[in-house]
């Protein structure tokens, strides 16, 4: 869950008109890692068929010490036939949306307009607006589960009878499910913007169906369905139960608050794929063909990352950061199982030959050695940046507009200029924050737990995009290691950051004529994925939008 707070103060300042379609130009190089390419010659298998997995939080170093152990599992299996790049790193912010969204287009935040899946635009209008002349710019864009029409619900509303069990049935147009009064409005045409219209490029399912191809996914909300991309047809069946829905007795909560509740949701996406297999939908009802790119993302090696404590285990890594704890080691253990069965399931349907699998991560998690942990309440930071703000400028109202932070910290402000950017640079850097470690013993940070902190226009060149933007954050800053920004002391770790434990992800690509295995040293960003999938199905990887903006090449061959 996100530590995200507004305070309904409109933008009072906006920069250029609402970016819907337009394009952005390539992210700079950064002193951070940020990079692209190294312009080698993409990979040149081919396949029917592309399984991609992302395995949420899985780090590198938690792939290569499973393999060692663990040298007849599937997760070994897929890495002794394939070729693994040990040196990828996801998009900044390192999060579920932009990382997911990274993977399917080939393009960072700058390119895409997706900075986190809770963010904020100083063009579009609040959701509701009617009055769409006289409402002023400035609004939240949250594509979680508060688009929902019903966010408790599994199913988000649907209505269906028997859940959880009755999942499967679950609608393959999860655009359906969301409220048209909770998604910001467009003002120009005066409605309500959904996900797949607020990405600014395409995606490789609207690549794969423009060539008559069959398409599918599993993800956890449904403004997942922003991977339709902006035709809004790219997902022929797209299964998106919501994650943060009421899970039923014996766990309370949401489903990511008890990792066997976890186990038990990722399952029925799980099911969805091994049906998608044997040529059906992802309920397993209806007769098709087995799609030529689809997969699903897993949330149990995330949720025993960050919880403390579930099922009577210990969540997280042990001291040092390196040995998984017991509940972390059961959710490798369940993701694994998980993996040989979709081995089997393609075996058995005589696919294994057709099929390339592809194993990464949307995002990884930070910290991993829990002695390295800080919780830092990012309320008490606003605030003292607010009553700064008004003391200096009599009469004016909060300057932070909206936030997210989570191990990263993004503001908005209320004030879009330069100089205002540059006073909450200032007043973060130059203040010290008070928070507690892994055993709730009170501990300080200095410079608001930040290591770096970017302002305005830096923001905008962080992340190669331009000053008529209206998406990308007044502040950004990038978290000192282990702090975690959350009012309470039920996390030991968290995502969204530019950590090496945020970004460090595995990235293997298992073909059917893969006989042994190959390593790729080189540095690659997961947003290769997108033009390397393209090119293993015979498709042109320059059909994406993002690849022409970015220059994404495919993945390098050894």
């Amino acid at each position: 869950m996100k530590s995200a707070r507004k305070n309904g103060v409109a933008a009072a300042a906006v920069l250029g008109a609402l970016m819907m379609t337009g394009s952005a130009v390539v992210p700079a190089l950064a002193d951070d890692g940020q990079h692209r390419s190294d312009g080698q010659e993409g990979r040149g298998e081919t396949s029917k068929h592309v399984l991609l997995l992302s395995v949420d939080g899985l780090h590198q170093k938690d792939l290569d010490r499973y393999v060692a152990a663990h040298p007849e599992s599937a997760l070994a299996t897929l890495v002794s036939h394939g070729t693994s790049y040990t040196h990828a790193q996801t998009p900044v912010p390192s999060d579920s949306f932009p990382g997911m969204v990274g993977q399917l287009t080939g393009g960072n935040p700058g390119t895409t307009g997706i900075y986190y899946d809770d963010t904020y635009n100083r063009a579009l209008l609040p959701a509701g607006t009617t009055d769409c002349k006289n409402t002023a710019p400035g609004t939240e864009v949250a594509l979680t589960e508060a688009a929902d029409k019903n966010p408790d619900a599994l199913d988000a509303g649907q209505g269906l009878s028997g859940l959880p069990a009755s999942i499967m049935n679950m609608t393959r147009r999860p655009g359906s499910l969301l409220n048209p009064a909770a998604l910001p409005v467009d003002p120009s045409t005066c409605k309500p913007v959904y996900p797949h219209q607020y990405l600014k490029v395409n995606t490789v399912f609207e690549v794969a169906k423009s060539a008559g191809m069959t398409t599918a996914w599993s993800d956890k909300h449904p403004a997942y369905e922003i991977l339709n991309g902006p035709s809004g047809k790219g997902v022929d069946d797209l299964f998106t139960p919501e994650i943060n829905s009421k899970a039923p007795a014996p766990f309370t909560g949401d489903w990511t608050q008890d990792n066997a509740a976890t186990q038990q949701y990722d399952g029925y996406k799980v099911q969805a794929v091994l049906n998608e297999i044997g040529g059906k939908d992802h309920s397993g009802t209806q007769a098709g063909s087995v799609p030529a790119i689809f997969g699903m993302n897993f949330q149990s090696v995330s949720t025993a990352q960050k919880l403390p404590t579930s099922d009577g285990l210990t969540g997280g890594y042990l001291p040092g950061g390196t040995v998984p704890g017991p509940l972390l080691t059961k959710a490798l253990d369940y993701v694994d199982t998980a993996v040989g069965k979709m081995q089997s399931a393609l075996s058995a349907s005589g696919q294994a030959e057709d099929t390339t699998i592809i194993l990464s991560a949307k995002h990884g998690q930070s910290p991993t050695d829990p002695n390295q942990l800080t919780r830092v309440p990012d309320g008490t930071i606003i605030d003292g940046l607010n009553a700064a703000w008004k003391a200096a400028h009599t009469g004016s109202a909060d300057l932070v507009a909206f936030s997210t932070d989570d191990d990263i910290m993004q503001l908005w402000l209320s004030d879009h200029s330069q100089a205002a950017a540059q006073f909450a640079k200032d007043y973060l850097t130059s203040h010290s924050a008070a928070g507690n470690d892994i055993n709730s013993a009170p501990k300080t940070v200095p410079t608001s737990g930040l290591s770096t902190v970017y302002a305005g226009s830096e923001v905008a060149n962080y992340f190669g995009t331009n000053a008529s933007d209206a998406r990308y954050p007044d502040i950004l800053g990038i978290a000192q290691t282990g702090v975690v920004y959350t009012g309470g002391k039920s996390k030991i770790a968290e995502h969204g950051g530019a950590s090496a434990d945020d970004r460090d992800v595995p990235l293997v690509i298992s073909g059917a004529n893969d006989e042994r295995a190959r390593t790729v040293t080189s540095t690659v960003e997961t947003t290769q994925i997108a033009p390397t999938i393209l090119k293993t199905l015979g498709l042109d990887p320059n059909k994406l939008q993002a690849v022409q903006i970015e220059g994404t090449k495919a993945l390098p061959q050894r």
